[in-house]
């Protein structure tokens, strides 16, 4: 075992270095734990709980069961497609460094900018989403605990969502092997609520608020004011913010034992794993919802699964199953952060954010980014304030986790098929169905971008508009102006990834390298091996 440890630990170092990286990283992640934090990202039930109402409210029981598989079909494509470039680089910044080496000379800058800069974005929007909707979990739960006379202000809910965030950052910063285990932890807890759920459910719902299988597998109710065949396509959107976040596999690559096939099948496996957990959970939400839909939604609890868990355990014991959904949401969170930090590092790591040579260093005492997981959570906070502009900035939010994901998607799987380039698949492969599984995931993820910037009724009024597109596009505004700034911008300087296993490659290279040895990151023996396994790609 030990001897198959080291072995594995060389071939990932042998494959970092071939693609221009030294290792600096610990690789304490298995591939159950890669597959952990996949699926703790996803969280499944409180993360179902944070938009039950969308579906609820945009076909009833019918997006609930049957959208929920339907949409899960696509999402699988997408992980697999990911999969398959996340095999051939097993690097934190696996999207943009595949974007950069699969595009076009004249445009792979310019596009490698724009899918770093979505995926941190994205990433980052992804714990506000997270710790937003574990805030809103706690409001319900102090709502429930009052009998309703509790009422949580915009910024009592802010002062909660920062705490979170600041918790969880300091959580993040302890050292990997800790990080790598606690995922171990969050997919048990994960997996038993789901369990519990889905047993007690049932058991405990009294037959007047049960629902027949007709109802269930068949009732449509649209209380959305969208054409009925729309209202399904929006209720699709549930799933979508559901089974998200499984990328976070690709950016803890480096920190991967094995991670050319341990970060594809990590991937896969939550989101097929999800997909089957979480169809099981609507069903059951499905049967013991009562048929009240408008009510539901509408619940001055604030949740909608808050409120069917009361009608159906009563006060106490909501309390007590709440309890743990808020403590999945909080675990959701923590991991969130984590990835996007090895996101961010991986930028940095090439110079493309601002105070890059800040970000891009390792605290000697955990041997990780302490660096780049305060700098996210700042960035979280400051996303956060936008929740104080009321539920639509909310839903902006929750749908930039979701749209600058899927730019940081599409791009490295469209440059594959469309430039001329030599992409070579690792040992995860699909084969013939490469392309057309390609195809379908990013036709997806393009239909599914332009819904996603829809508002939730047709009588939508300032206040309740859709600001998805303005947000983002803002956001993206001000990278692409910093990318073409006169003189300081990164058309002038920014040559995509840089490699850093020589120490003529720049004074970023080198900087890390007293404080890696002194950790004990990577054995001299091991490198000189690696190094001379595979020559880093010319740039």
């Amino acid at each position: 075992m030990a001897r198959a440890h080291i072995a594995d630990k060389l071939s990932d170092e042998a494959v970092l270095a071939g693609l221009g990286y030294k290792q600096e990283f610990r690789r304490a992640f298995t591939p159950l734990q890669v597959f952990g934090i996949a699926f703790s990202i996803i969280g499944l039930l409180p993360s179902i709980a944070s938009v039950l109402a969308s579906a609820a409210s945009n076909g009833g029981a019918v997006a609930m069961v049957w959208g929920w598989a339907f949409a899960t079909c696509f999402i699988l494509c997408i992980g697999m497609s990911l999969g398959e470039l996340a095999s051939s680089a097993p690097t934190s910044g696996g999207l943009y460094y595949l974007t950069y080496t699969l595009s076009s000379p004249r445009t792979r800058n310019i596009l490698c900018w724009i899918v770093g800069y979505a995926s941190t974005i994205g990433t980052i929007a992804g714990i506000a989403s997270i710790d937003w909707g574990c805030a809103v979990q706690i409001t319900a739960a102090a709502s429930i605990g009052s009998d309703q006379q509790f009422v949580a202000t915009d910024a009592q809910a802010y002062g909660i969502y920062a705490a979170i965030v600041v918790s969880q950052a300091i959580v993040c910063s302890l050292g990997t092997k800790v990080l790598a285990r606690l995922q171990t932890l969050y997919v048990i807890c994960n997996v038993l609520l789901c369990i519990v759920v889905i047993v007690a459910l049932p058991v405990a719902t009294p037959a007047e608020s049960k629902n027949s299988p007709s109802y269930v597998f068949g009732n449509f109710t649209n209380v959305s004011g969208w054409p009925d065949v729309f209202a399904f396509v929006l209720g699709l959107l549930a799933p979508l913010w559901t089974i998200s976040g499984y990328d976070a596999a690709i950016h803890i690559s480096e920190e991967t034992s094995n991670a050319a096939s341990a970060v594809p099948w990590g991937m896969v496996s939550a989101i097929a794993i999800a997909g089957v957990l979480g169809w099981a959970i609507n069903v059951t939400l499905a049967f013991c919802m009562g048929t009240d839909l408008t009510n539901l939604i509408g619940s001055p609890v604030g949740q909608p699964m808050a409120q069917i868990f009361l009608n159906s355990f009563g006060k106490t014991w909501t309390l007590v199953i709440w309890s743990f959904v808020v403590l999945v949401q909080y675990m959701m969170g923590s991991s969130q952060l984590l990835a996007a930090s090895r996101q961010s590092f991986a930028f940095a790591r090439d110079g493309a954010l601002p105070l890059s040579n800040l970000l891009y260093r390792f605290n000697k005492y955990t041997g990780t980014p302490v660096n780049t997981v305060w700098f996210d959570s700042l960035m979280a906070l400051l996303v956060g304030l936008l929740a104080l502009s009321g539920p639509a900035a909310v839903n902006a939010v929750f749908s930039i986790s979701v749209t600058a994901q899927y730019v940081a998607f599409m791009t490295p799987i469209i440059a594959r098929f469309a430039f001329e380039n030599n992409f070579k698949p690792g040992p995860f492969s699909l084969g013939v169905l490469s392309a057309p599984i390609a195809a379908i995931a990013v036709v997806f993820m393009i239909v599914m971008m332009v819904v996603l910037c829809f508002p939730s009724t047709p009588q939508a009024q300032v206040p309740s508009m859709n600001y998805t597109s303005v947000v983002l596009g803002g956001i993206m505004t001000l990278a692409m102006i910093w990318y073409y700034f006169p003189v300081y911008g990164g058309v002038h300087w920014f040559q995509g990834p840089v490699s850093n296993t020589k120490a003529n490659h720049g004074r970023r290279s080198t900087e890390n390298d007293a404080e890696t040895a002194d950790a004990g990151l990577v054995d001299d023996g091991e490198k000189e091996s690696a190094d001379n396994m595979f020559q880093p790609r010319n740039r």
